[in-house]
C-alpha cells in the first residue's frame, strides 16, 4: 500500500445472474457507517474544547450536525478555534482502541470483496488517521484506497473525494454507489454522479437524511449485499 492506502488495483466487477450489471464499486464514509466512533469522538471533542476554549458545555450536538466534513471546516462553521484540531486528533489517536466496528460490517465487506466489488473509503477524517484506525481494526486491506479530507483540494460536500476514489478504483460513476450517514455524504456522491445511499444503523439524524431523498436507504450492513448483488446470488 502507498500513502493513500492503495492496494494492488481495483477488484473485477461482478455481474448479476439476471444479466443486469450491479454496482462495480462501493465508496464508504467511515464514521457512523463502518465504525461506531461517536463515544470516542465526543470524548475527544470535550477534551479539546476544555483545553482550548475553557470552561463550559462543549457544543457536541452542534458538532454532530456537521459530521462528514473535515474537522477544520467544522470549526470554521461553528466559530470555534482551529487550535482545537491538535488535541482532538491527539485524543482520537489515543482512544482509537475503543472504537468498535458496527456489527455485520466486516462480514459485509469481505463478502463484497469476494464477489469482485471494489471498495474505497472517503472520509471526513484525515487520511493517515483513517488508515491507522482501519489497520488497527484489521480492515484496511479490504479497501483498494482510503482517502481523507486532507488529501483532496475540496473536502465533502464537494465531489472531489469521491471522484478521486473513482479514479483509483477505475470505475464509472454509473456503476458506483456511495454509502454515508450524513447529508454531506449524499451531496458529495451526487456531485460525483454516483448513487447516494443512506446508512441508518448509526447515530444519524434519520429525518434529515431521508429528507434528502437518497437513492436507497439501508438499515443494516447486510442490506448492502442486496443492493449490490441481490439476495439469491451465492458466492
Amino acid at each position: 500500500m502507498d500513502s493513500l492506502g492503495t492496494s494492488q488495483g481495483p477488484a473485477t466487477p461482478g455481474i448479476r445472474d439476471d444479466g443486469a450489471q450491479p454496482p462495480a464499486a462501493v465508496v464508504f464514509d467511515l464514521d457512523g457507517v463502518l465504525v461506531n466512533s461517536f463515544a470516542v469522538m465526543r470524548q475527544a471533542f470535550t477534551t479539546a474544547y476544555a483545553e482550548v476554549v475553557g470552561a463550559g458545555e462543549p457544543p457536541f450536538e452542534e458538532y454532530e450536525r456537521h459530521l462528514g466534513r473535515y474537522f477544520p471546516d467544522i470549526m470554521r462553521i461553528m466559530g470555534l478555534p482551529l487550535e482545537m484540531e491538535e488535541p482532538f486528533v491527539r485524543e482520537s489517536y489515543r482512544l482509537a482502541h475503543l472504537v468498535p466496528v458496527f456489527d455485520g460490517v466486516p462480514e459485509m465487506l469481505r463478502d463484497l470483496r469476494a464477489r469482485g466489488i471494489g471498495l474505497a473509503v472517503a472520509t471526513g477524517k484525515s487520511g493517515p488517521r483513517a488508515r491507522s484506525l482501519l489497520e488497527q481494526l484489521g480492515l484496511l486491506d479490504l479497501f483498494t484506497v482510503v482517502i481523507g479530507s486532507d488529501e483532496v483540494e475540496r473536502p465533502k460536500p464537494a465531489p472531489d473525494i469521491v471522484l478521486k476514489a473513482l479514479s483509483v478504483l477505475g470505475c464509472e460513476p454509473s456503476r458506483t454507489i456511495m454509502v454515508g450517514d450524513a447529508v454531506t455524504d449524499l451531496t458529495s456522491a451526487r456531485g460525483a454522479g454516483v448513487a447516494a445511499v443512506a446508512a441508518l444503523w448509526g447515530e444519524t439524524d434519520e429525518e434529515t437524511l431521508l429528507a434528502e431523498s437518497p437513492d436507497a436507504v439501508l438499515r443494516s450492513p447486510s442490506e448492502l449485499l442486496e443492493v449490490c448483488v441481490g439476495r439469491s446470488r451465492t458466492p
